[in-house]
């Protein structure tokens, strides 16, 4: 398998690809921080954001103004976890915590952004819209087949200025065009809607051998609709005969069931807002989401 991947709901995406043994691709940061060390400052959040000139301190520095974001300044595992606006100094006392940094707070569209670089230099992009369904949650992403020039022109030459000597993927969290998150490694989320065993097959030969081939002129928009549960309860897998009806549905690409069901359900990181049971790739949003509704039974009717 040419992906280094842990999650087994993400591995459908790779295993048909052949890879040397000794090409190795992250879809982990920890994997990610371990064979770039050159890079791996970018894990720091508060250097990202000085790299930008935005203000910015670590906790214990107090804002000069607020509103402010406060999060960690690492954190490789989490999905949002800690991350919080702060509107003023009694939220910011209440919230001060070790480890953690205020900067900036951004506004406008949250895009993540998948870019293949070769010595530094974009040569793909691709960029999705998060459509957020509260506390930390999304309720689903757009994988779109348009441009972001906001997104390509500052955040490209942010990448030709600081990580000049990479190549591999990377993905980019911007807020309004701001680079607020730097991974060393690409959205396993929705390879299939990038362009399938083409693209890994790209990925491998960029990982490989320093080159970037891949023609996706025909790109369309996808969707990557996400089912939200409630915290407390341990949920289990839908059947197998469910899920082969679902991934059949018309305009549905792929299935993940997102979580372990024999460990405990706060092993996992979850956002505050719900436990991360499945995603649904799609064409079509309202199949998506039509099949987000479908699977909902079974986990209100199995969850313990």
């Amino acid at each position: 398998m040419p992906i280094c991947e842990i999650d087994p709901w993400r591995k459908q995406y790779f295993e048909r690809v052949p890879c040397p043994e000794h090409v190795l691709i992250p879809t982990e940061d920890s994997d990610a921080w371990n064979w770039n060390p050159r890079h791996r400052w970018v894990y720091d959040k508060l250097a990202v954001a000085w790299s930008q000139g935005l203000e910015a301190a670590p906790h214990g520095v107090p804002p000069a103004d607020y509103p402010v974001f406060s999060k960690p300044i690492y954190n490789l595992k989490g999905m949002g976890v800690g991350s919080r606006a702060l509107a003023g100094e009694d939220e910011y006392l209440a919230a001060y915590q070790p480890g953690h940094f205020w900067s900036t707070l951004l506004s406008g569209d949250h895009v993540s952004s998948d870019v293949a670089l070769v010595d530094g230099r974009p040569r793909w992009w691709r960029h999705a819209r998060g459509i957020a369904g509260g506390q930390g949650t999304f309720d689903y992403w757009e994988v779109r087949a348009a441009p972001d020039a906001a997104v390509e022109d500052e955040a490209g030459l942010w990448c030709r200025e600081h990580l000049a000597g990479y190549t591999g993927l990377a993905n980019l969290e911007t807020i309004g065009g701001r680079i607020i998150e730097v991974h060393l490694r690409f959205a396993d989320q929705w390879p299939d809607l990038y362009g399938g065993d083409r693209w890994v097959e790209a990925v491998v030969r960029l990982y490989e051998k320093g080159d970037w081939q891949f023609d996706d002129a025909d790109r369309r928009c996808g969707y990557s609709v996400v089912l939200f549960l409630p915290h407390g309860r341990h949920y289990s897998h839908p059947p197998q005969a469910l899920q082969q009806e679902i991934t059949r549905l018309p305009d549905v690409s792929s299935l993940q069931i997102t979580f372990h069901e024999h460990w405990p359900p706060g092993r996992h990181a979850m956002p505050p807002g719900g436990f991360r049971a499945a995603i649904i790739n799609c064409w079509n949003l309202d199949a998506g989401r039509a099949a987000r509704e479908r699977l909902r039974p079974h986990f209100d009717e199995t969850g313990a």
